[in-house]
């Protein structure tokens, strides 16, 4: 039986999962959201994520909530030591981006994006003063690293490249950044990518 995705398709969120997911051929049945009329916010969803949010992801019996955990549940359980490794070291050098994917990523460019593509009230100069520090931090350490985390793809590369990749909706344009730019075209170019409006 597939796995099942509660699915929004302009949410980066979700899309995270798409893409491992599409990454390391894991399939999908994927049941879209009438997010604006609040479906997430009532059963049957919200006894599923009583945080009612998306993305909802079901294996069998298991239900689990945010997209970082539903990333590291894909990779360890279809991925293998390849995107998440098991090894303290580097389970720890994945797990800083995964944290700077839920922090400084979520409070900048989606939140800029939020504000200029969906209306949401909220501190646009705020949101685009914490994305050009976080993208001039990113862009200093793709400057001469290929990826986040352990010279290779991994899970940490499938939480951040979403909403830096939408920051032009946010007024938070790469064009400052090419290093973090031709990341992005890496990500972009790995086998099996799937892509989202926008990206």
């Amino acid at each position: 039986m597939a796995a099942r995705l509660y699915d929004l398709e302009l949410s980066g969120n979700c899309y995270k999962v798409r893409l491992l997911s599409a990454l390391v051929g894991v399939p999908l049945e994927i049941i879209p959201v009438d997010f604006l009329a609040g479906a997430h916010k009532q059963p049957p969803l919200s006894d599923l994520n009583p945080f009612r949010e998306i993305p909802i992801f079901e294996d069998g019996a298991l239900a689990l909530r945010d997209s970082q955990a539903i990333l590291i549940y894909i990779a360890r359980k279809w991925g293998g030591e390849d995107w998440l490794p098991a090894d303290p070291a580097g389970l720890a050098q994945v797990s800083q981006w995964l944290m700077v994917a839920e922090n400084e990523l979520a409070r900048g460019p989606n939140d800029a994006r939020l504000h200029d593509k969906f209306g949401y009230t909220l501190d646009v100069a705020l949101a685009r003063s914490k994305s050009a520090r976080i993208l001039a931090l990113m862009e200093q350490h793709l400057a001469h690293e290929k990826w986040l985390a352990l010279a290779r793809p991994t899970i940490a590369d499938i939480a951040c490249m979403p909403y830096v990749a939408l920051g032009h909706e946010g007024g938070v344009p790469l064009d400052p950044y090419p290093a973090v730019a031709a990341w992005v075209d890496r990500v972009k170019a790995l086998p099996g990518f799937v892509g989202m409006p926008a990206i």
